[in-house]
């Protein structure tokens, strides 16, 4: 599975604002591997802004499609207008591990629920315009045995490959190279077996 994540380090997000009506909305999106990651974000959206009118909030802390780590809230504004827009502008997107919080500040004028929900989904629309973006990829574990001879060559056929080498441990009887390999791509060593001239041995990870 592939999919996009936002490429921002733990502890930073990606803000954008937009004015409806004379009503500011900030939203907030961080990159969320996990709920925690974004209760911190909704915090520290909480701590800099504890005069705003609500702090609306939406997250994937999984890939596309989760159904058990995700979570939406209204924070006081009428059922619907808010959490779950947001919530489906992330899905629409195709994002994971991805929260976001919309900080409101009322400018007098009522939206009405259409209006409401309308604006929380462009909020976040804009912000995803802008944000920095990586490509997630599930991966499976692979141990590969070379001999010290065939490690150089080993580790640049993996990077020609876009297979990172996540470990290496050695002894006397080489090199085990710990790598992690795309999960939706068929385990095939046979043109570095080649090249190593069949110094090759692996195992799936266990």
């Amino acid at each position: 599975m592939r999919y996009p994540i936002p490429d921002l380090p733990a502890g930073e997000w990606h803000a954008s604002e937009l004015e409806v009506e004379k009503s500011r909305f900030l939203a907030w999106i961080c990159h969320a591997p996990d709920a925690a990651a974004f209760e911190a974000l909704l915090a520290e959206a909480r701590r800099t802004h504890p005069g705003a009118s609500h702090h609306c909030s939406a997250y994937i802390a999984g890939p596309p499609g989760e159904q058990a780590a995700i979570g939406f809230s209204d924070d006081g504004e009428p059922g619907g207008t808010a959490g779950r827009p947001m919530f489906q502008v992330l899905e629409g997107a195709g994002m994971g591990q991805t929260g976001c919080v919309v900080t409101r500040y009322f400018g007098g004028t009522k939206l009405g629920t259409g209006g409401l929900a309308r604006a929380y989904a462009q909020a976040v629309g804009q912000a995803l315009e802008t944000l920095p973006c990586r490509e997630w990829v599930e991966r499976t574990t692979l141990e590969l045995q070379v001999d010290f001879a065939g490690e150089a060559e080993a580790r640049a056929w993996l990077d020609r490959h876009a297979v990172p080498v996540e470990a290496a441990d050695y002894s006397a009887e080489g090199v085990r190279l710990i790598v992690g390999w795309p999960s939706d791509v068929e385990v095939d060593l046979t043109p570095l077996a080649t090249r190593l001239r069949g110094r090759l041995a692996f195992t799936p990870d266990t």
